[in-house]
């Protein structure tokens, strides 16, 4: 069980682990090339980081001396294992080390907010994997890779019910 004295960073860490389990079952990441839906939804979900991130600095810093310190227990974070796409992979990889910073930071013990150090890193984080999308898979597509395709199993399906 990993916790955090910091309601905002479970906010986060949430937001977090959803981005990563979204990349990981996405249509792309059983194929070599990202696909342009996939694309969207995930600057969508960067924009939604983006948003909350902002939305957590604007606040004013709170004194809970009744509350603090509170444990909050953070949901279990998904293992998504290698798959098919390569830049999938930088993604969720990127992702995890910026959850592991932020869940770890010097934040995680404030009862809100976070401090500029931790908030310019996440800040870095999420721009890196934007740039990435951007930048990066957009000038190597289209791959074709017909000898060393396909090198992974498929991820599998997304969640099923209600």
């Amino acid at each position: 069980m990993v916790i955090t004295l910091n309601q905002d960073i479970a906010g986060l860490h949430s937001r977090i682990n959803r981005a990563i389990e979204e990349v990981h079952k996405s249509v792309s990441s059983g194929v070599v090339d990202y696909r342009e839906a996939d694309k969207t939804r995930l600057l969508t979900y960067l924009g939604g980081l983006d948003a909350y991130h902002q939305w957590v600095i604007d606040q004013p810093q709170l004194d809970l001396p009744e509350s603090h310190p509170h444990e909050y227990e953070l949901d279990v974070n998904p293992t998504p294992g290698l798959v098919e796409n390569d830049a999938a992979n930088d993604i969720i990889r990127i992702l995890e080390a910026g959850r592991e910073e932020i869940v770890n930071s010097q934040s995680a013990r404030l009862p809100s907010g976070l401090v500029i150090f931790d908030s310019t890193r996440l800040f870095a984080i999420v721009e890196k994997t934007r740039k990435l999308v951007n930048d990066y898979i957009d000038s190597v597509q289209p791959l074709d890779l017909p000898e060393s395709s396909p090198k992974r199993g498929k991820s599998g399906p997304g969640r099923k019910g209600i």
